[in-house]
């Protein structure tokens, strides 16, 4: 099946917009091939700010309503306790957030931006989305994440090479509860290094201390502000690490 050939065998949807490559690019699709689309945004304690900054932008950029929701994963037990399975909890809540807001504005199809070449083995998320039947057009028709970009970028989208970003509860050791402090803290310190030039890193919390990973190619940039950035992240973690088996570009 073509994304042509799905929308227009379904011609209203709703769709969780995070403002990624995947969403992103399933947003335009509906438009291009003429579907009544209505974008989700779903601000949670995990997001990031700029994701949010992102949606805005690309949905006023194809013409697109955005709603924001809003959901406190926080006070989800099971989402809080951070277990391995945090994603099906988190996922599920917000999911089921859209759903009650699309039935509201009269939508029953409810999409999302999974795409074919994310390992359902290894993504608890989408075990609630089976659940919920949440489709993923992009995941049935066959599109890799490679597809979608190479698509997004002809398609003229902002979105097109933009680095994939897990949730800030990523940075958090499974089975270590998650605080909105923790979050916080994660959030400050990625938006300083992005400041400094830095891309597709991650800060993550090992032990009270700030693990920094980067693609190898950044690894000079991030060791020439190496003392700045030991003083800037020493004020809220108690050390700051560089993982030498660097990110994969």
């Amino acid at each position: 099946m073509t994304l042509e050939a799905f929308f227009q065998e379904h011609p209203r949807a709703a769709l969780a917009f995070s403002g990624g490559v995947d969403s992103a690019y399933l947003l335009y699709a509906a438009r291009r091939w003429g579907a009544e689309v209505q974008a989700y945004y779903v601000q949670t304690a995990f997001q990031p700010r700029f994701e949010r900054a992102d949606a805005e932008r690309l949905a006023a950029e194809l013409g697109v309503s955005m709603r924001v929701l809003t959901v406190d994963v926080l006070a989800v037990p099971e989402a809080a306790a951070n277990p391995p399975d945090r994603c099906y909890h988190c996922k599920r809540a917000i999911f089921k957030a859209i759903a009650r807001a699309a039935a509201e504005d009269g939508f029953s199809l409810l999409l999302d931006g999974t795409n074919a070449s994310d390992d359902a083995a290894d993504r608890p998320g989408m075990r609630a989305l089976r659940e919920l039947a949440v489709r993923s057009p992009l995941r049935e028709c066959g599109l890799t994440k490679a597809d979608i970009r190479r698509r997004s970028k002809e398609a003229g989208l902002f979105t097109w090479n933009k680095p994939a970003y897990a949730c800030l509860a990523t940075r958090i050791p499974a089975g270590t509860p998650i605080t909105a402090e923790m979050l916080q803290k994660t959030e400050a310190a990625e938006d300083y290094l992005f400041s400094l030039g830095l891309t597709d890193f991650r800060v993550r919390l090992l032990d009270g201390c700030a693990r920094i990973q980067v693609p190898a190619a950044q690894i000079p940039r991030l060791l020439e502000n190496r003392r700045e950035i030991v003083e800037t992240l020493k004020k809220t973690y108690g050390g700051v690490l560089l993982d030498l088996e660097a990110r994969s570009e």
